[in-house]
């Protein structure tokens, strides 16, 4: 496994992330495909005998049920100084008019939560999952200030959301000598790369980590494009990604499978190195609930793509609709 600092912190992570939306009780949240408790610990001690020692949830996933099944299976199966572990904040976790967003109450409210679930007195990395339009910028990045002044999270982060959001976040954090972003999980893969207009370069310039989710389009481009698996057949956001450019994109999957031919190796690999040849993109987010997706992605690391290869799933790309950020 390769380690690479964090955007222009000295922290060291590994070149792959674990994203564990798919594991959580599947009678809870939206999720129902997601792996229970005793499904899910095989993936996670695998990782980790990977080398992999970044593991991302949110307070969102499967109600909660991901940040307990995580907190766990890393307490038993790993040191806590050794791994990264970071959660999100700003989808609905109960109701009433505080029930989600990003307001002081709920960060403050939530943080507490997520480390209560999780087993742990601190995360390394807290984000917040999209923007919230109902409540200042300077709110929000106040109270995260704070949430690391007293020890709760070692550094910040973003998802999702335009770039002009995220340049005003970290405009607003640095006039207010408050603690910066140094991450953005946004979401890039060869099916959607309107990232590399404007989020990327802005990332390039500022020293931001970026830890992209999905990139392996939700497993588009591992298969033929009329496959279904249990998890697309429930998977209402991710259909509507992908609604409107169904003919570009299902060439570009066909273009995957010929390079992966080609080089005698799964799609997945084909899919992924591409998204790890992209700067200045740090540590992919890569889901699994079968073991062969982490050593798919493993692999990935020591596949390099030539220049033409590159060319040749790049050139049937066509703009996309700005998604993603809901």
């Amino acid at each position: 496994m390769d380690y690479v600092k964090l955007g222009r912190t000295g922290l060291d992570v590994s070149r792959l992330c674990l994203g564990c939306m798919s594991y959580g009780l599947p009678s809870r949240g939206t999720h129902p495909w997601s792996l229970d408790d005793e499904a899910s610990r095989p993936f996670i001690k695998q990782a980790l005998d990977h080398g992999i020692n970044f593991f991302d949830t949110a307070n969102v996933y499967s109600d909660g049920t991901s940040e307990e099944i995580v907190g766990r299976a890393l307490k038993d199966f790993a040191k806590r100084d050794e791994i990264v572990l970071a959660t999100k904040v700003h989808g609905r976790m109960h109701g009433g008019p505080n029930g989600a967003g990003l307001s002081r109450k709920a960060i403050m409210s939530e943080i507490d939560h997520s480390l209560r679930r999780l087993g742990t007195d601190y995360v390394d990395l807290y984000q917040i999952h999209r923007w919230d339009y109902t409540t200042p910028i300077e709110e929000t990045m106040e109270a995260l200030h704070d949430v690391v002044r007293a020890g709760k999270a070692r550094y910040i982060g973003a998802s999702s959301m335009y770039a002009w959001q995220f340049s005003k976040a970290l405009h607003v954090a640095e006039r207010n000598g408050w603690t910066r972003f140094v991450t953005m999980q946004n979401y890039v893969n060869l099916l959607y790369r309107e990232e590399e207009r404007e989020m990327l370069p802005l990332c390039e310039s500022e020293g931001i980590g970026v830890i992209p989710w999905s990139p392996l389009a939700r497993g588009r481009l591992t298969r033929d494009w009329n496959t279904e698996s249990a998890r697309s057949e429930t998977d209402e956001f991710g259909r509507t990604l992908y609604a409107h450019t169904e003919d570009a994109d299902r060439q570009i999957v066909e273009r995957v499978s010929e390079i992966a031919k080609e080089r005698g190796v799964p799609r997945a690999q084909v899919a992924l190195a591409w998204v790890l040849q992209k700067k200045p993109i740090t540590s992919p987010i890569v889901g699994a609930t079968k073991l062969h997706h982490l050593d798919d992605a493993v692999a990935a690391l020591s596949l390099t793509l030539s220049d033409e290869e590159i060319r040749k799933l790049e050139e049937l790309y066509v703009p996309h609709a700005v998604t993603g950020f809901k």
